[in-house]
């Protein structure tokens, strides 16, 4: 990971948009919007992972405890309450919030850190996996089952570009998020404690505090991806939002793309919808795509550490800027 918090170009952000903007226009069809909605949504989910992780070193294999409380929160609160499913995105950002709130301050008050804070953050995820299973309240086993009523008031689209401006609008709130990280002095907070904690603290840090902060901000990111999933596929189960692939998910796409950096994860995103594509299409063989993903990190660790993107650094190294 890079320590350099240079920001990317304004160019470069719009570039990107405008390109997302014209994705479905230019290839409408069905599959191919979808693929936009999966490589956005891989992209948004693994952002989650990069704000702790990758900016601020806080490494999780339990991201997932984030994503299954946020589906579960907006598809309670509109199946048992009757809310409307729009207002299941701040409450699921709250809710995955809250949970990550919670796990940072048992963890980081009890001096966890590096696999002893992985690990805690997969037991967490489990538990609630398990109590989920457990009560009628969220379904059970059974899990819980969304009536289609297709309208956009409802957040539920006729046509898959519906889906696809809705996250991409997530996407891009979360590419700000990571790049305001890069500018501010809370960002470069995040680097000092990422990089050593006790020379953080001796420059009058307060590290548990900041700690929390970026935990809060990742789980609320992750609870809104868990929202979005729910309304998209309209089914959860605890299997399939609290399952341990989320989180792989998560950070591999930040891994691969590049952890700590802005476009990081949009970049492995691409990649893990193009591979989970092509995979299905020409075979019939379950869990090849993650396989051949898992096959990429171990090669990219041993020749680019810091990711695919340090492919693009160093192509436009003499213009500067960090991506």
């Amino acid at each position: 990971m890079t320590s350099t918090l240079k920001p990317v170009p304004w160019a470069l952000h719009l570039a990107v948009l405008a390109i997302a903007i014209a994705f479905p226009f230019v290839f409408p069809s069905s599959f191919m919007v979808n693929f936009g909605v999966m490589a956005l949504f891989y992209a948004f989910i693994g952002q989650s992972w990069n704000i702790s992780g990758g900016f601020a070193g806080q490494l999780s294999f339990g991201h997932v405890a984030f994503f299954g409380v946020g589906a579960y929160a907006s598809t309670i609160m509109q199946l048992r309450f009757g809310w409307s499913p729009w207002l299941g995105l701040p409450a699921s950002a709250l809710a995955g919030a809250l949970v990550g709130g919670v796990i940072a301050v048992l963890s980081f008050r009890a001096g966890l850190k590096g696999s002893y804070f992985a690990l805690i953050t997969l037991a967490f995820a489990e538990v609630l996996r398990i109590v989920t299973n457990s009560v009628s309240f969220t379904g059970g086993g059974l899990g819980m089952l969304i009536p289609m009523k297709a309208s956009a008031a409802n957040f539920q689209f006729a046509e898959r570009i519906g889906f696809y401006f809705v996250i991409l609008l997530l996407a891009a709130l979360s590419v700000a998020l990571a790049e305001w990280l890069r500018r501010s002095r809370f960002g470069a907070q995040l680097a000092a404690i990422r990089e050593n904690e006790d020379s953080a603290k001796a420059l009058g840090i307060n590290v548990f505090r900041e700690k929390v902060k970026v935990m809060l901000l990742s789980g609320a990111i992750g609870g809104m991806g868990g929202c979005f999933f729910a309304q998209y596929f309209l089914y959860i189960d605890p299997l399939v939002v609290f399952g341990v692939d989320k989180s792989v998910e998560m950070l591999l796409v930040s891994m691969i793309g590049g952890a700590g950096t802005v476009y990081g994860p949009l970049v492995g995103a691409l990649l893990l919808a193009s591979i989970s594509d092509i995979t299905r299409v020409l075979t019939q063989i379950q869990g090849l795509s993650l396989v051949l993903y898992g096959s990429l990190l171990v090669v990219i660790i041993a020749y680019l550490p810091n990711g695919l993107i340090d492919l693009f650094k160093r192509r436009r190294k003499p213009a500067g800027g960090q991506t």
